[in-house]
């Protein structure tokens, strides 16, 4: 970690560019400006921001239609307009709430990257500033958003070029990323000393030196999304429901357009399920491909991911941020795996002959589930046909078939080994010391020679548990002491130094009180079972689409529709949780999701004492929610990924802004990009 003299004397240098004694007074005509024709220059025709892809944006910044100060200004008016609370929290942000119905605000958005003037002008309040433990907030190597886009609107104007391939994008970024220039608490109300790090992560830095923009930090909660800082974070599409787990304000704020991208984390399916909940497209990609430097608290099973509007889009950020890091050790293995074109070259698919689609039923077995799945998996198998339409030749064991399951009960007993055999003691028995009773391997053996002896114990929702032992707690205290906060100096500083949320209602349906189901903290750090885990995973499901010669699977990104906020968690179900499906994510496979169309019903889980878990199911209720499916292929296939991804986009369309959050009565109202 570079001291923190050496890290602003480096912004000083990378920054230079964007400063000069005129800013501040073009600042004064910017936010006098904002909203009238006069932030664009003498173009024939308004540019339309909403839906607006990178594409368009660029191609206007060259054209003279807009500057890049006007496109971060456009997207300010509509977080003013759109970012506001959108619950009643009578007594502040950490006390109970009440959802409100059709509230026109989002709150997906927390740090705005604004100077306090600036900010105050244009009327955002203290709680949006940049710092809480720096309100001067005047150091000249830290740029805000408008006087980055200052400094690129004069290089473009003196060079005629883009100042990089992300120039006039504005992305928000999820609190649990480092950016140097603002507050990183993950979103909770932490009490650092100094709530800025001394730089920003790895991605981050390859974004700026691109030409993004970084206006906003994302608001983060899981399980529900909510957290003590920012508050709750609604869907576009239906306010009183959850727009996913904790990437909910990067999903939210490109479904509203008041972004261009957002950069998500996901630990499960933390980049997909908000993308899918606000029916944008999320691209988690293969673990080793994007450095996880600059996380709080990064694990085996996080990954770093886009979030945008469409496939190329995301694909296009994907470039930037991809590649080795030396301070994430993991993406050494992207070394010589990476395409020779960059990403979005690959998302401009049409056609799909010679395309082999597995459809992973297993995830969409009626039988195996409730009510509440039933049209999510209809969505998906509507989508299956489209795909078969395109030319793909589908792979599909039937409506209640297994897609996976014969090829793991041949491959997955040697590949997991122990973690098998502990699943099965009356197979495997073993003493009171865990040693084994019988011979184990030549029980392993057998199976591997008549795979029908192998019970179905290990199937794709339920791939042997193995626990990360430490992992969790280690890579907090790496944060903490590398940070080198004077305030928050262990990991346990992270989670006891915070006002908390003290709604009781909030804990009773996310079980999720300070302190609550913790148990003992680990002493030792013991991956072994983890990482046995993984490459079993790998290996036996690389297998197994051998043999199929499926370039990639299929299934819906979550069977569940948007929950309502502080509705009762969805019971485990056949491995089916609230927030699945993780396992591909979880075990380094690349996954994207893109809208797939949208629910007419929906069901809801309510409070019941007298029911066997406390809830039951209500319903159905008309309701037009999004749906997405998701596509999985093989770790450092992204291309192929890609290709398909966006054939289906293309060929179906079933991206559509959110209708509450539309056009704003100053601004153009249409301009889809497409």
């Amino acid at each position: 970690m570079a001291s923190g003299k050496k890290s602003r004397s480096e912004r000083s240098r990378y920054w230079k560019c964007c400063m000069s004694a005129g800013v501040v007074a073009l600042l004064g005509v910017v936010v006098a400006s904002l909203g009238s024709g006069k932030l664009f220059g003498a173009q024939k025709a308004p540019f339309h921001i909403e839906e607006a892809t990178i594409s368009d944006i660029q191609s206007a910044l060259l054209a003279k239609r807009i500057t890049t100060v006007g496109v971060v200004n456009l997207y300010l008016t509509r977080i003013k307009a759109y970012n506001g609370t959108c619950v009643e929290m009578p007594e502040g942000l950490l006390g109970p709430m009440k959802t409100i119905p059709h509230a026109g605000q989002l709150n997906a958005l927390g740090t705005l990257n604004l100077r306090p003037a600036t900010r105050r002008a244009m009327g955002f309040d203290d709680h949006k500033a940049r710092s809480m433990t720096d309100l001067k907030d005047d150091d000249p190597t830290m740029p805000d958003a408008l006087e980055v886009a200052a400094a690129q609107d004069r290089a473009i104007a003196k060079t005629g070029r883009l100042v990089g391939p992300l120039q006039g994008v504005v992305l928000s970024i999820k609190d649990w990323y480092d950016t140097f220039d603002m507050r990183t608490t993950a979103s909770a109300d932490v009490l650092f000393a100094n709530d800025r790090p001394p730089r920003d992560a790895t991605h981050i830095k390859r974004l700026r030196e691109a030409g993004a923009i970084i206006l906003a930090k994302a608001n983060a909660g899981t399980p529900q999304p909510r957290n003590g800082f920012g508050g709750v974070v609604c869907n576009p599409y239906d306010t009183e429901r959850t727009p996913g787990v904790s990437s909910a304000g990067s999903g939210a704020s490109v479904s509203a357009n008041l972004v261009t991208c957002s950069i998500a984390e996901e630990t499960g399916t933390s980049i997909r399920i908000p993308a899918r909940s606000t029916n944008v497209v999320g691209l988690a990609p293969t673990q080793e491909l994007v450095s996880r430097d600059g996380m709080i608290g990064a694990g085996i099973n996080m990954r770093v991911g886009p979030i945008c509007r469409t496939v190329e889009d995301t694909a296009r950020v994907l470039t930037v941020i991809a590649g080795y890091d030396p301070k994430d050790p993991l993406t050494v293995f992207s070394t010589g795996r990476m395409p020779a074109q960059p990403y979005q070259t690959f998302a401009h698919g049409e056609r799909l002959e010679g395309m082999r689609i597995g459809v992973v039923r297993e995830f969409m077995d009626k039988r195996l589930f409730t009510k509440m799945d039933e049209e999510n998996i209809d969505v998906v198998d509507r989508a299956v046909g489209d795909l078969r339409r395109l030319g793909a030749t589908i792979v599909d064991p039937g409506p209640e078939g297994a897609l996976f399951q014969a090829c793991i009960n041949t491959y997955a007993p040697t590949a997991l080994n122990k973690l098998f055999t502990k699943q099965l003691p009356k197979l495997f028995p073993a003493d009171a010391q865990g040693k084994p009773a019988a011979d184990h391997i030549a029980t392993l053996a057998d199976m591997a020679m008549n795979p029908s002896l192998v019970p179905d114990s290990v199937t794709i929702r339920s791939f042997a548990p193995a626990n990360a032992e430490g992992e969790g707690k280690y890579m907090r205290e790496i944060y903490v002491r590398q940070r080198a906060d004077a305030a928050i100096k262990t990991g346990l500083d992270m989670t006891s130094k915070v006002n908390n949320i003290k709604d009781p209602e909030f804990y009773a349906v996310t079980r999720n009180a300070p302190g609550a189901g913790t148990g003992p903290e680990a002493m030792e750090m013991n991956m072994a079972d983890r990482m046995l885990q993984r490459f079993a995973f790998q290996q036996t499901i690389l297998q197994c689409m051998a043999e199929l010669r499926v370039d990639v699977v299929v299934y819906p990104t979550m069977n569940v529709p948007p929950l309502k906020i502080q509705q009762p968690e969805e019971p485990l179900l056949n491995n089916r949780g609230t927030y699945h499906w993780t396992v591909f994510g979880q075990q380094g496979f690349p996954t994207i999701t893109v809208p797939a169309g949208f629910t007419t019903q929906v069901y809801d889980r309510v409070a019941d004492p007298t029911s066997a878990d406390g809830t039951r199911l209500t319903g159905p209720t008309p309701a037009k929610l999004p749906v997405g499916i998701d596509f999985a292929g093989r770790p450092f296939d992204e291309p192929t990924l890609l290709r398909i991804a966006s054939a289906y986009e293309r060929a179906t369309k079933h991206r559509l802004p959110p209708p509450e959050f539309g056009p704003l009565p100053n601004q153009p109202r249409t301009g889809t990009g497409r």
